[in-house]
């Protein structure tokens, strides 16, 4: 079975991120391609580490939290994982929601502005 390595090029390519960024995913253990020499490759666990912390990103959760979740998996398997990130969901999912009404507030009282300085302007 031939396994799919990503040199460290593709992987960036892939997931349209940066070499500072896949090398600081390494420095801080998110990441581990294998080494042969000065070449790095990416396998499937790699591969499939990579989609989780952008997904984890794009969610709003830390590098931490997504290290530690990560690690559950490879300490205590699968669901493990899935029960730990039903909970960090539900307690992001809390935080958004939060954020969502102080925008809608903050958009709310700047269109109020906006309108009260367009009526003046007349």
């Amino acid at each position: 079975m031939n396994a799919e390595r990503l040199t460290f090029k593709e992987m960036c390519a892939r997931f349209d991120a940066t070499p500072r960024t896949l090398r600081y995913y390494e420095y801080i253990e998110l990441l581990s391609p294998e080494k042969e020499g000065r070449s790095r490759f990416y396998g499937s666990r790699e591969i499939a580490r990579m989609t989780l912390i952008l997904r984890g990103r794009r969610w709003g959760f830390s590098l931490e939290e997504i290290r530690q979740w990560l690690e559950i998996y490879e300490q205590k398997g699968t669901d493990a994982q899935l029960t730990e990130f039903v909970q960090l969901a539900d307690r992001q999912l809390e935080t958004l929601e939060k954020e969502r009404a102080q925008l809608n507030e903050t958009i709310d009282d700047l269109s109020k502005f906006r309108d009260e300085i367009k009526s003046s302007t007349k």
